[in-house]
């Protein structure tokens, strides 16, 4: 096992086992932290969460960002909202439109920045804001959902129903993580991903495409983003498009770093991303049922990545 691997062995079980004990603790002083309606919709929302943040994570090894994912859930949902309930589009159409759309603005993203050379941070900090602004010009700022979902009911099973007790969302989670795993981690798409984050203009002098690598990082990231919008949608049946997604982004950065993935890029892993997921909703979960104010739920996410890029700093330093 070489260094760098069992630098990533040892994240994953450090944030494992603070995930562990966090339950452990919230138990211990709500038990309806362990209430079934909770742990239902702690795992919806882990199962929702842990999509997009695989996207964004991707974005992350190759050493980018990506701020707009938030806005993108808004604008998403708002067409989805449309094209279902007024469009009277085919619920089959409808979807694939809403993955087109995501693919087309993940691959405007990746050009920008690979072939226009502009910095991710200004390309999907301008998304940001163009992005919510359509949505809020579109819905001419008022509140969209589906109604019962009357002729497309199994996309709203799918978003709250549950298989064998285990909430929809967390197996369309799994075959997902599944994937990616084997992507990032058994292919050359994968190997190469990790050469452009750790080194750029290395990876690109020993012959790696490192421009169609970026630009399908983003792609990939806006497609998970479109699917966890369409199950968030659902699961919320409200969408607001000045509100809808706020903040998304930093959940997802927040669930990458503690996982193991870092801003520098090249360093990263499914699983730690995962495990990163589930222990913010933990959190999130905690706040709520210790009565702590919902307004210092983003000083806690502040400080949860704060501390990420700080151990990241320092364990590089370390072996410096």
């Amino acid at each position: 096992m070489t260094a760098k691997l069992k630098s990533l062995v040892g994240k994953e079980l450090g944030i494992a086992i603070l995930l562990i004990l966090l339950v452990a603790i919230s138990a211990t002083i709500n038990p309806n932290f362990i209430s079934p309606n909770n742990l239902q919709n702690t795992g919806n929302l882990i199962g929702i969460y842990g999509i997009f943040s695989i996207g964004l994570g991707l974005v992350i090894i190759t050493g980018g960002i990506d701020l707009s994912v938030g806005s993108l859930f808004a604008l998403l949902g708002v067409m989805f909202s449309i094209w279902l309930t007024k469009s009277g589009l085919p619920p089959a159409l409808a979807f694939f439109g809403v993955m087109f759309l995501a693919a087309g603005i993940g691959l405007a993203h990746g050009t920008l920045i690979t072939k226009v050379k502009m910095q991710p941070f200004i390309v999907t900090l301008c998304g940001l804001l163009l992005y919510r602004g359509l949505a809020r010009y579109i819905a001419n700022d008022n509140t969209l959902g589906f109604g019962k979902a009357e002729g497309f009911e199994w996309l709203k099973q799918l978003s709250t129903g549950a298989f064998l007790g285990v909430p929809n969302p967390l197996w369309v989670l799994f075959v997902v993580a599944t994937i990616m795993f084997f992507v990032l981690h058994r292919t050359s798409f994968g190997r190469y991903l990790f050469a452009v984050g750790a080194n750029e203009e290395a990876a690109r002098y020993a012959g790696i495409p490192s421009a169609r690598i970026i630009t399908i990082a983003y792609v990939l990231c806006s497609l998970l983003a479109g699917l966890a919008s369409v199950l968030l949608g659902f699961y919320t049946n409200s969408i607001s498009p000045s509100a809808h997604g706020n903040f998304y982004e930093l959940y997802a950065i927040a669930a990458a770093v503690l996982g193991g993935c870092s801003l520098r890029g090249g360093e990263g892993s499914i699983i730690g991303i995962l495990l990163g997921t589930a222990l913010l909703q933990a959190l999130r979960n905690m706040v709520n049922l210790l009565k702590i104010p919902s307004s210092l739920e983003f000083a806690v996410m502040g400080v949860v990545i704060l501390l990420g890029v700080l151990a990241d700093s320092l364990v590089r330093k370390k072996k410096a």
